[in-house]
């Protein structure tokens, strides 16, 4: 039986493509393996500590840049998620019980790699009553204990099956910027995030800045999933309302055969036109570009999202 071809008015060069084909990854989507000494040290200072990163997990495509760099991104509760998002390569089965030692081996490694600026996200954990609220805490009060001139930027679940109030937990820890990724477009959550809510991650983002309303927030999302630039303008809208500070914007990369396909890869212009809008938008920070991701270069942009705050402040 012979693939049927459908035209898309959206978007031509697709029009001519087979529905089961793969788009072909242009060369502005790839990248350098990883074989730098600062890599392999990095990757030394992660496995001594039997620590989990969302690099490696994740299979995110800017590792061997960033690890050469010493930056990583920790991925704590484990590495086992309660969830069974399409475009995510983490596992999805029942979870070991919680490590009480974890908070203490991140701090450490974040001591020893000298961060800056470290990154901590997890897994899902729908199993937990307070879906990991305490062990975030836990973790952020240990890093500022033993590395107290880092920034901490966390990137959580959603807290979807938990009280509301387990959000109080983790803003009152103090994170320096509070992450949650809507990842994207509403329309696509029933085939891309069946197990959240778009409105509730919404939810969860605005009621951070009314629980503290000097943290940072942040949230991002992947294009060539099959949105449209409408859903797009209408997700930064939404953020906006939510008081959302800081927007990425990312090429989504399919894992492997088994999970969502990439519809197409959006251009750099795209890209491009999509920060500007943004910014527009009334956005303090706008990461947009193909190989963004929600950690990637976390910590300069960090610094620059305090400046553009202090910037906005002066003008008021």
């Amino acid at each position: 039986m012979r693939d049927l071809k459908i035209p898309d008015q959206r978007h031509p060069e697709k029009a001519h493509r087979p529905v089961n084909e793969q788009p072909k990854k242009p060369d502005w989507i790839r990248v350098k393996a990883p074989v730098s000494a600062g890599y392999k040290e990095t990757r030394d200072i992660i496995r001594e500590n039997k620590l989990v990163t969302v690099c490696e997990e994740a299979g995110c495509p800017n590792v061997g840049e960033c690890w050469s760099q010493g930056h990583a991104t920790m991925m704590i509760m484990g590495e086992i998620c309660t969830r069974g998002c399409t475009f995510c390569n983490v596992a999805t089965g029942r979870p070991q019980n919680l490590d009480a030692f974890e908070p203490g081996r991140v701090a450490h490694a974040v001591q020893k790699l000298g961060l800056n600026h470290v990154v901590v996200t997890s897994v899902d954990r729908d199993d937990l009553e307070d879906g990991g609220a305490d062990h975030f805490a836990q973790t952020i009060r240990a890093i500022r204990h033993r590395s107290p001139q880092t920034t901490i930027e966390i990137l959580t679940p959603d807290f979807l099956k938990c009280d509301p109030k387990v959000l109080e937990v983790v803003v009152e820890a103090r994170p320096d910027v509070f992450n949650h990724n809507l990842e994207t477009v509403p329309g696509l959550y029933p085939e891309v995030r069946p197990g959240a809510r778009y409105f509730h991650s919404l939810r969860l983002l605005q009621r951070v800045k009314e629980l503290d309303p000097t943290m940072f927030t942040k949230s991002g999302i992947m294009v060539g999933l099959g949105e449209d630039r409408q859903s797009v303008l209408q997700v930064m809208d939404d953020m906006r309302a939510a008081d959302v500070d800081f927007l990425t914007i990312g090429q989504y990369l399919q894992p492997t055969p088994r999970h969502h396909r990439v519809d197409r890869f959006v251009t750099p212009d795209e890209f491009a036109s999509y920060e500007k809008a943004a910014y527009g938008k009334g956005f303090l920070m706008v990461s947009s570009t193909p190989l963004t991701r929600s950690s990637y270069h976390a910590g300069d942009d960090f610094a620059r999202l305090r400046a553009a705050r202090l910037e906005r402040l002066g003008r008021a």
